[in-house]
């Protein structure tokens, strides 16, 4: 491992769990750049981040459906909430289904963020987790409640028919609440779920299916479709390029 690459991530307090999946910092202490690999992981992140030659910035990002490469610069140095779907309607109040496979950048001040906020990872968490607190509504949708709690519970292993019949909601109108609130489908996002949950197991070095997935042959072409490389290749993560390879919520 490249002791210059530092990620930490902490997870969400069960208070915030139906919104919030993690905090996470990324930090790059060395003097020149790196390429990284984002994959997909069915979160919506919003960032922070400042380097020696890119000012303060607030970025959100919406949901990834392939991997994709990123140059971090130099010292750039990185804090970040990753969001469950829920937070978009109930948190952010608007779609990002704009969003697919790109960001955008968010005023400076929002949330009352600041370059001071990057000074300490911990009091970062502290402040977006009394942020959220502030913002979670008195009520929500049950249907949708329910729909996101199958979902991460599965970890997207149902289908799209058993999951209407037990929000008591129609395939059609889920399938326009994904497309209009976040550009993907609700299958296609049951894709990526399994692919995420199958991040564990790789590290580990199972590189056979457990679980989620038919056959071998499934699983490889699975993980290709989402990563670019085999699950060999995902194991191996040379160079660190996938971020994500170097810690995980279960750690």
């Amino acid at each position: 491992m490249n002791h210059d690459i530092k990620f930490k991530l902490i997870k969400a307090d069960l208070a915030l769990s139906d919104y919030v999946e993690s905090f996470w910092m990324l930090h790059n202490g060395c003097s020149e750049a790196k390429e990284i690999i984002v994959l997909p992981d069915g979160r919506m992140d919003l960032t922070l981040s400042q380097s020696l030659i890119q000012p303060f910035q607030i970025v959100c990002s919406g949901l990834e459906t392939q991997p994709q490469p990123v140059i971090l610069q130099a010292n750039t140095l990185i804090f970040a909430i990753s969001f469950k779907l829920l937070a978009v309607e109930y948190l952010l109040g608007k779609s990002i289904s704009n969003l697919l496979n790109d960001a955008e950048h968010l005023p400076a001040k929002f949330w009352d963020f600041d370059p001071s906020d990057l000074l300490d990872f911990e009091l970062f968490c502290k402040k977006a987790s009394e942020k959220i607190h502030s913002l979670l509504p008195q009520q929500i949708d049950s249907r949708k409640q329910k729909l996101f709690q199958l979902l991460y519970q599965s970890h997207g292993d149902l289908s799209v028919s058993y999951i209407a019949e037990q929000t008591h909601w129609s395939q059609r109108q889920i399938h326009r609440y994904f497309t209009e609130n976040f550009g993907i489908s609700l299958k296609k996002y049951c894709d990526i779920l399994r692919f995420r949950a199958s991040f564990d197991p790789i590290k580990k070095g199972q590189l056979f299916p457990e679980q989620h997935f038919a056959d071998q042959s499934h699983f490889i072409k699975h993980i290709k479709r989402f990563s670019g490389v085999s699950p060999k290749q995902l194991k191996l993560n040379q160079n660190d390029r996938f971020i994500q390879f170097l810690v995980s919520p279960s750690e």
